[in-house]
């Protein structure tokens, strides 16, 4: 097992360039099962997701090759099971459910894992595609779904779900008729997977909205598609300037998809300027702690809560941190707390009071996100920083001590 050695206290200078997205390649890599032909895909970043997820694919009955970033797939004969060696590593494993119900008829998923960051419940995708006539069958740890066709229906989300979205779009591309998602997640990946699937002869309309329409079609065509850059791997690079005094140019900045995060940041006192596809970043005086309040998109998003934490460790006076999407998502607060952070936690909130220093300690990454901001803590700690577990950093960031050490910071990869 990896970890990170942080020799922190070193302003970041320099530029980095924004990676393709993870959260977007997952379900497009899920729904290109759906196309007849060959499917290129391209700014898809090399992560251990990625790489689960082909497996899957591969397991499936589908050939995928990937080099420099270009993904290649086809999808000739399909077979129906995903099993649970491969799924339980990866939540986003249950997003071919409703391809193969579409394609075949049947499958049979092994119910998801992932970070433990609290509950996420598919039950919101299974009542969708029962609506459009599967039924389910749970047994074993497994899904067993099985349909004699996929049908249009009108869904009403109980909440805006950004996994249940984008399943129910993926079945109902193939279903017959139109199919009506009520309460739709609003977020950017949800609207790259559907240019994804209009780009293969799909009718996704209304994506970016609380309504979206699929007019199913009798088949999919392969196509050539690029993935957009990562939000959050641009959030926390963001973050990484200010809390190390640096300044950075991020290249391939969705800035646009990051309107609540540039906001925040901006109030707490770091300069954000666009320049072209790129943003430069610094801090701009002191920083200063703000109140922060996670919520669906375009609100601020639940997968940026604990790097803004990390930076309001140093930030002057106190703020608080509500985090309103997962009940689990506060187990970096004790890690940080081993490097001199100030916070206090009562259920859902966290206030945090800035402090003069982080100094560096050894510290256990939780989950992904987590991972990300004892890293960043790490950089601007004195001392060294050891940030063990780092397998959950590596399912969402790709190269990130390359990326770090190439703008000025000391950090390595050693085993543990």
């Amino acid at each position: 097992m990896d970890k990170l050695i942080i020799r922190g206290g070193k302003p970041l200078h320099g530029t980095i360039r924004v990676s393709g997205s993870k959260n977007a390649a997952l379900p497009i890599l899920m729904a290109c099962i759906l196309p007849k032909g060959r499917i290129e895909l391209t700014n898809v970043p090399r992560l251990a997701d990625i790489r689960t997820t082909l497996k899957l694919l591969n397991i499936l009955g589908c050939q995928t090759w990937f080099q420099d970033g270009t993904v290649t797939v086809q999808c000739d004969e399909l077979n129906s099971h995903a099993p649970y060696e491969l799924v339980k590593t990866m939540r986003a494993s249950v997003l071919c459910l409703g391809p193969l119900l579409a394609l075949l008829g049947e499958a049979r998923v092994a119910l998801p894992g992932g970070c433990a960051i609290g509950s996420r419940p598919v039950d919101l995708h299974l009542k969708g595609l029962e609506k459009m006539g599967a039924k389910f069958e749970l047994a074993e740890g497994y899904i067993n779904g099985t349909t004699n066709g996929l049908k249009g229906a009108r869904i009403a989300l109980d909440m805006p779900t950004v996994g249940g979205t984008e399943h129910l779009m993926m079945a109902a591309a193939l279903a017959d008729g139109e199919t009506i998602l009520e309460n739709a997640a609003r977020e950017p990946e949800v609207v790259d997977l559907a240019n994804f699937l209009n780009a293969c002869g799909a009718r996704v309309t209304g994506h970016g909205t609380s309504v979206v329409r699929i007019q199913g079609v009798s088949r999919l065509k392969g196509c050539s598609y690029t993935v957009m850059p990562d939000r959050i791997e641009a959030g926390t690079y963001l973050a990484a300037a200010p809390i190390t005094g640096g300044e950075l140019r991020l290249e391939n900045c969705p800035a646009a998809a990051l309107d609540a995060v540039i906001m925040k940041m901006r109030e707490m006192g770091v300069s954000i300027e666009p320049d072209g596809d790129s943003v430069i970043v610094k801090r701009d005086g002191e920083l200063r702690c703000v109140d922060v309040s996670t919520t669906y998109y375009p609100g601020f998003p639940t997968d940026m809560q604990a790097q803004i934490m990390a930076l309001m460790c140093l930030g002057k006076g106190a703020g608080m941190v509500e985090e309103n999407i997962f009940e689990n998502r506060f187990m970096h607060v004790m890690e940080l707390a081993r490097m001199g952070a100030d916070i206090k936690l009562k259920g859902r909130t966290a206030l945090v009071r800035g402090v003069d220093r982080l100094v560096g300690a050894p510290v256990m990454a939780s989950d992904l996100r987590a991972s990300a901001s004892l890293v960043l803590a790490g950089l601007a700690a004195q001392g060294t920083t050891e940030v063990q577990r780092i397998y959950h950093l590596d399912r969402g960031y790709e190269r990130i001590e390359e990326k770090l050490r190439a703008v000025g910071a000391d950090i390595e990869r050693a085993k543990e």
